[in-house]
């Protein structure tokens, strides 16, 4: 496979549980040299103080920009939003000096509507390998939030899918993916073929190795990266342009960033601030806070 044309900037892949926290994606350097791979938190903050802290090139010039790129399919945006708060923590290039090179939040790599249209694509090559098979989506147990996602894009992939049975399993090991096949075994499938839902390439459930073709897994087959590496590196390097795009006109994408989990998780409710008369400042993704109330909840009686 030929090689991206290299942006003008320092790529940082920020990788979370679709990607095994990065594991998934150790190809893409090899194919986009001078791009690292990290896990988010504490490895981030200190990869970027690195790389923040290079001084000038010997010409002079600002090191070339640094781009932060959140590796989710969308169903992950608190990674988006971990990612962002790091990346305000140490600042924008503005504020870091004239010596720090200068540092951007790409958008997430994917959302849940490119999930599930890459999701729907993988059930009509299911149908292609084979007539009789069941499509099982699968990604590693991480929280519920995150996980019923998943589900809902399943529900939306059987539905306006390839006539195949889909089914899902958010597994946290080789045993759990295997009830969820039984439970197509009790539903009359006779052949499954597992896709994974994130940047997984291997037959691996939370590093456990799945022995697919043997044993109890014996009419079971692995079905490959969901996307092609060719694919990955492709949505790669639009995200990194259009964050560099976006960087001349003096955006940095953190505070859209920012806000990537809002409404994820529990609905959040300010029952109590209101109550005695508090808010609290929303951006609305504009950049700019201001506070404001919420109508009270309507109580069950």
């Amino acid at each position: 496979m030929t090689r991206p044309t290299e942006p003008d900037a320092t790529v940082v892949l920020v990788g979370g549980h679709e990607s095994g926290n990065g594991e998934d994606l150790c190809f893409v350097p090899d194919f986009l040299p001078g791009s690292l791979v990290t896990p988010a938190g504490r490895p981030l903050h200190n990869l970027l103080t690195r790389l923040l802290g290079r001084s000038r090139d010997a010409d002079g010039s600002v090191p070339q920009p640094v781009v932060v790129l959140p590796m989710t399919f969308g169903r992950n945006p608190t990674l988006v939003a971990d990612t962002a708060k790091t990346l305000r923590w140490l600042g924008t290039g503005d504020s870091n000096g004239d010596a720090a090179a200068p540092l951007a939040l790409a958008d997430a790599f994917g959302t849940g509507d490119h999930l599930t249209a890459w999701l729907r694509t993988a059930a009509v090559e299911v149908r292609r390998r084979s007539a009789e098979a069941a499509m099982l989506i699968t990604a590693d147990a991480a929280n519920p939030f995150d996980d019923a996602e998943l589900y809902r894009i399943t529900h939306l992939v059987r539905t306006h899918g390839a006539g195949v049975p889909v089914e899902t399993a958010a597994a946290g090991s080789a045993a759990g993916l295997l009830e969820a096949v039984r439970r197509l075994r009790l539903l009359g499938s006779k052949h499954t073929i597992v896709v994974p839902a994130g940047f997984r390439r291997t037959p691996v459930v939370s590093s456990e190795l799945v022995p697919y073709g043997s044993g109890d897994f014996s009419d079971t087959e692995f079905y490959g990266g969901l996307l092609s590496e060719r694919a990955v590196l492709r949505v790669i390097g639009e995200r990194v342009r259009d964050a560099l795009h976006a960087l001349s006109h003096g955006r940095t994408g953190v505070e859209a960033g920012l806000q990537a989990d809002h409404g994820h998780g529990y609905a959040h409710s300010h029952a109590f601030e209101e109550s005695v008369g508090h808010s609290h400042p929303h951006s609305h993704g504009t950049g700019a806070s201001h506070p404001h109330s919420h109508p009270a909840p309507i109580g069950r009686n």
